[in-house]
């Protein structure tokens, strides 16, 4: 909101570069080093700092001959600078690349459902509109920093822990608690998730780990439900193999069953208890000018992948 209403004070671009100086002066602690950085002399920063602050109606930085302080202000605003510029950044690089060809190699890390299942069609029609484009695609189901490990973008599952990146919404998982008819048959479906006990567990390596399986019940409310595990991998075809041989009764997601819930195969079980979605991320290494590469796959993903992750309810919606 800040940004939108200094629009009539100051022109986009200038807007813009004072936005660009002040972060830089901040994040390099002085004027001299941010000037460097930018390739602008002292003077200049000074007075981009100057018409900042002036249409700003507050003082951002205390500044002398030695050091350069934030003020309360100035943190606040620093913050939603930044946002501004790494989006403008990022929207700038997006159509730019999509005017011209990108060529090199696009490293893109990913759990393996989503790689196997999601990500292939969708990497190779962007590789259609850019031939000159080479893509790595390293398929893990553990967190890979971006930064450390020298991809592009990594797609991240879940929580997104610490680390030194820039993470962009891709949507979310639906999961769903699942199990064969004929498993149902021999054993019985529970009525409660506190029945869920007494029948073998199975799942994804990380899930449960207390022994517990957290859902939302009918009226919203946190409910939780003890589970004894008997099916434990960290891939999903031997759960869904699991499943379909009538193993137990577990949890996929279920952009990975689909075919198997449609004919009858598989069967939702207490399905007025809802698991959460699980949230789904790119990420990518902190860049002042964000790779053209980089901006275009992301662009990519958050237009095409969404709609595929929930593509059941879609359908369901529109029979």
């Amino acid at each position: 909101m800040i940004v939108i209403e200094l629009f009539d004070k100051l022109r986009v671009m200038d807007l813009l570069q004072a936005m660009r100086v002040f972060v830089r002066v901040v994040e390099c602690g002085g004027l001299s080093a941010a000037g460097r950085d930018l390739g602008l002399g002292q003077p200049a920063v000074s007075e981009r700092l100057r018409q900042l602050e002036r249409h700003l109606g507050a003082r951002l930085l205390d500044r002398n001959t030695r050091t350069v302080n934030v003020t309360d202000s100035g943190a606040v605003f620093y913050a939603h600078a930044k946002s501004a510029l790494e989006a403008a950044d990022e929207a700038a690089a997006s159509v730019t690349s999509f005017n011209r060809q990108l060529r090199g190699t696009l490293r893109v890390a990913a759990p393996h459902a989503l790689g196997e299942l999601l990500l292939p069609p969708l990497l190779a029609t962007l590789q259609q509109q850019h031939p000159g484009l080479s893509i790595d695609l390293v398929l893990n189901d553990r967190f890979v920093d971006p930064v450390i490990e020298g991809v592009d973008v990594s797609i991240r599952v879940g929580r997104l822990g610490e680390g030194r990146f820039v993470a962009r919404p891709l949507g979310g998982i639906r999961r769903s608690l699942l199990a064969s008819p004929k498993y149902l048959q021999r054993a019985g479906s529970p009525t409660s998730p506190a029945a869920l006990a007494a029948h073998p567990f199975v799942h994804i390596d990380g899930l449960a780990r207390d022994g517990k399986l957290h859902f939302d019940g009918p009226d919203g409310a946190p409910v939780i439900a003890p589970v004894r595990s008997a099916w434990r991998c960290n891939h999903w075809r031997p759960l869904l193999a699991a499943l379909l041989a009538g193993n137990g009764i577990g949890v996929l997601h279920r952009y990975v069953c689909r075919d198997e819930i449609a004919t009858g195969q598989l069967v939702q079980v207490l399905p007025d208890h809802r698991l959460a979605d699980l949230p789904v991320h790119a990420i990518y290494p902190p860049s002042r000018t964000l790779p053209a590469k980089t901006a275009t796959v992301v662009a990519w993903l958050q237009t095409h992948l969404p709609p595929l992750l929930h593509e059941d309810d879609i359908m369901a919606e529109t029979a």
